[in-house]
């Protein structure tokens, strides 16, 4: 394993062995560390930053060059975050999962098993189900675009990392990974058909089927497993990659966006989770062009995206007319302090907003080049 080098925040951690440990991830939500910072350093000052309305971005781990792509974000039940490193810029460096208590950042599985055929592992986002495992989807569209991309799951007792299986495969680009109750829905950002090759998906899965043997996906069909079909407006990036991000509201409809458009859409679903309808967000405001991870604070239904064309912060306010406002925004920047370096995934934690700086740009993207440090941001949002 290389070494990780760390910068860490000066601060106070809250002790994580107290007497009423939280036993859900919903505890876990609410049981924030007190980290203070000073981030603010001479390469901030020097580095060109467009507006940040709220909450400047703050640097909480700067990773080595055997992690140059942090990626997706879980909350854990005993409130620590698991961060997948795919390392999708360098991946001659295998990929990871990394485990981030307070401030510090550790192993949590690294021997993650490769795809027979490409031989790497590319873990994305990731979220514990409510058996207590750990899933993960796996995009090795990269690697591969004739549909090796997994659904992977880690089998945790005690918060410890077990055996990791695949338990669905036959995505082309597994993206995003939800948690309701116990369906979980899962984004493929390149489900195409025979008809339309800009198309993605949702996909959705029970809890009993993940447990029954590996699911296989029908590639280039309409699988009985699909539950919303999207198609991508190609632009001046030349993307066709569709939804992304994932989550749902207060009310349980899922929402996810496009990355090659900014399409943001909401789903209704029927009380056994089936579709009911779709919809396109329309947004007050600003026009999002990109959409990639978000998550939504179900106390207050808004939603926070990673606006990766614009290396921005977007929060979406839905019970307010979808009124967006900008949380926070830089230039071309190597990501130096904690700026922004291309977001690709955010994790709410109390009022603080986790933030993976992807740094792996596409064309007319304002970040120009994948470049160290390699980090890991925070933005206090109150």
């Amino acid at each position: 394993m290389s070494k990780l080098f760390l910068l860490l925040l000066s601060g106070a951690l809250l002790a994580s062995c107290q007497a009423n440990e939280p036993k859900t991830e919903a505890e876990a939500v609410a049981k924030e560390a007190v980290v203070t910072s000073d981030s603010v350093t001479a390469a901030r000052a020097s580095a060109p930053e467009a507006s940040v309305p709220v909450g400047n971005p703050t640097l909480l781990f700067s990773l080595d060059e055997a992690h140059n792509t942090p990626d997706g974000m879980a909350l854990a039940p005993n409130g620590n975050i698991i961060l997948s490193v795919p390392n999708l810029a360098d991946n001659s460096q295998p990929a990871s999962l990394m485990e981030i208590v307070g401030t510090t950042i550790r192993p949590y599985a690294t021997n993650l098993p490769v795809e027979p055929s490409t031989k790497k592992g590319a873990p994305m986002d990731l979220a514990f189900g409510p058996d207590g495992h750990l899933y993960y989807a796996e995009n090795q569209y990269e690697n591969d675009k004739n549909h090796k991309s997994r659904l992977m799951r880690v089998q945790v007792t005690n918060g410890k990392p077990g055996k990791i299986e695949t338990v669905a495969d036959g995505f082309a680009l597994a993206n995003a990974v939800a948690w309701k109750g116990n369906t979980l829905y899962v984004t493929d950002s390149q489900w195409d058909l025979p008809d339309n090759d800009k198309g993605s998906a949702i996909m959705r899965f029970s809890l009993a089927e993940l447990n029954q043997g590996v699911v296989h996906l029908k590639p280039k069909t309409k699988d009985p497993h699909v539950l919303a079909f999207f198609t991508t407006k190609v632009n001046e990036t030349g993307l066709d990659n569709g939804a992304d991000g994932l989550d749902y509201d207060s009310q349980g409809n899922l929402y996810t966006g496009s990355f090659g458009d900014g399409t943001l859409y909401k789903i209704s679903l029927r009380p056994d989770g089936s579709f009911a309808k779709q919809e396109v967000l329309a947004l007050q405001g600003k026009q999002i062009p990109c959409v990639d991870g978000l998550i939504i604070d179900r106390s207050s239904d808004k939603l926070y995206l990673c606006n990766s064309r614009e290396n921005a912060i977007e929060m979406v306010d839905l019970r307010n007319g979808n009124q967006v406002t900008t949380i926070a925004q830089n230039g071309d920047t190597d990501g130096a302090g904690g700026l922004l370096d291309q977001p690709a995934e955010v994790l709410l934690k109390g009022n603080r907003l986790y933030v993976a700086n992807f740094d792996k740009p596409d064309k007319n993207f304002v970040n120009t080049k994948s470049d160290a440090p390699h980090t890991v941001s925070v933005i206090d949002l109150k």
